[in-house]
């Protein structure tokens, strides 16, 4: 897309449009997958931004889960037996490794491996 085609794009683009593009475009200069492609059993890297961060403490063993949004698709990412991981807050942008497990149509990495990405001010 040639530099009109860019500028167009933005000025019609709404702000999640944009967003995403620019996330996808991230993870592609990485060479990260793309969630949207991803399956059930696959060993992936993947490069985005958490959209939440939440603890779902049980009687047996508590799980920090958090979603991962790539521009494509969002993968849930389950660290189990963790109530915290500093640095993994919404907002930011990390890069993981992990399989991918599929539970109710959702795609789940289970205690990924991460790389936190620097923090943009």
């Amino acid at each position: 897309m040639g530099n009109i085609g860019r500028w167009f794009k933005k000025l019609t683009s709404d702000d999640a449009e944009l967003e995403a593009d620019a996330l996808t475009e991230e993870a592609d200069a990485c060479g990260a997958e793309h969630a949207d492609g991803c399956r059930k059993g696959q060993r992936v890297t993947l490069q985005g931004r958490l959209r939440y961060v939440d603890l779902h403490p049980n009687e047996a063993q508590a799980a920090l889960t958090a979603e991962l949004y790539d521009g494509t698709d969002s993968v849930k990412l389950i660290w189990l037996g963790r109530r915290s991981i500093s640095g993994i807050e919404p907002g930011r942008t990390m890069r993981v490794r992990g399989r991918v497990a599929v539970q109710d149509g959702q795609k789940i990495i289970y205690n990924p491996d991460y790389d936190l990405m620097s923090v943009h001010a």
